[in-house]
């Protein structure tokens, strides 16, 4: 129920869960995503995950004939428990070179929700409304979150510190407070959400949805190596360090990965590590040999079918709303 706030977008509504499965860099594909979008979740993965080589057709018109037929097929099956939709993530940077390649493709496909990072557009959310979909623009920031929502996106992504990746710096409770003072649209919040607690918790601070990223990359149809799907599972928040040593930007990571990539992860800011990592040799030159999680991770301690997490999460979620109904 959203009494204080505008109707959701159609594609917004109708899910088992108020959850959307964040894309994760290297790591959703189509599996993942058929297996949230089945399990009544938005499911998601980047653009640019879908890499094809020089001269070969273009795999994300691949990835999104396959996600579509299997989701319609679903749909057939099972008229009264459809599957969610599902959302595209495209990196809006003038860096990426793909981008209105990719964005031709998915208005051809009539991708239901655009997920758009680094940077807002409004020819991006052009071609996303005149295809039908709906676009969601993260933010770190009410300043980010004011532009986005100038240039056209639909709602807001709001990522708050103990989020993966690049995160935000800034507590849910003052992000989220702050731009429910002005923005009535969807919104969704991303930082440790791992538990259906978590995801009550996100609701009744004001978001529509939980984002929700590293517990996916623990599931059975997670393209994460094997080896990253047990750290994940053998780590809790203590063990997420934040550094801008390997992107440039701001992001967590796992400790053990750093770790085992020669690096001490306690002490990545010094002038020596800066250095040793710059001249390379035995040190990773990849960004993708150092793990991404967010804080929410300690309460993940085994891989399983991404159904089965959403089912773990949805139970808890009933749980926590009986008992907050006796508070």
């Amino acid at each position: 129920m959203r009494p204080d706030h505008l109707p959701l977008p159609a594609a917004l509504t109708g899910l088992r869960l108020p959850m959307i499965g964040a894309p994760l860099f290297l790591i959703s594909g189509p599996e993942l995503v058929i297996a949230q979008c089945k399990a009544g979740i938005i499911g998601s993965f980047p653009a640019l995950n879908a890499r094809e080589a020089e001269g070969e057709p273009a795999m994300l018109e691949t990835w999104l004939r396959r996600i579509t037929e299997a989701l319609d097929a679903h749909n057939q099956a099972n008229p009264d428990t459809p599957a969610a939709p599902f959302a595209v993530n495209q990196i809006v940077h003038r860096s990426n070179a793909r981008l209105m390649r990719d964005v031709e493709i998915c208005a051809r496909w009539k991708v239901p929700v655009w997920i758009t990072s680094l940077g807002a557009r409004e020819e991006v959310n052009a071609a996303a409304h005149d295809a039908g979909g709906v676009v969601l623009h993260d933010v770190i920031n009410n300043t980010f979150a004011r532009k986005a929502i100038a240039k056209g996106a639909d709602g807001l992504v709001a990522v708050a510190a103990g989020a993966g990746g690049h995160a935000g710096q800034q507590s849910p409770f003052a992000l989220i407070a702050e731009i429910r003072t002005w923005f009535d649209g969807p919104l969704a919040l991303s930082g440790a959400i791992a538990t259906g607690r978590a995801l009550l918790a996100a609701r009744v601070l004001g978001a529509d949805f939980g984002y929700v990223g590293s517990p996916f990359i623990a599931t059975e149809e997670a393209q994460a190596d094997a080896a990253y799907k047990a750290m994940i599972c053998e780590s809790g928040a203590e063990d997420i360090v934040t550094s801008a040593l390997f992107t440039g930007v701001s992001g967590n990571y796992l400790a053990p990965s750093i770790a085992k990539a020669g690096l001490d992860p306690h002490n990545l800011d010094s002038a020596q590590t800066r250095m040793d990592f710059s001249k390379g040799s035995s040190k990773p030159r990849n960004w993708k040999d150092i793990w991404g999680a967010g804080q929410g991770i300690g309460a993940v301690r085994d891989v399983v079918p991404a159904a089965t997490l959403v089912a773990r999460i949805a139970e808890d979620y009933a749980r926590a709303k009986q008992e907050s109904a006796a508070l």
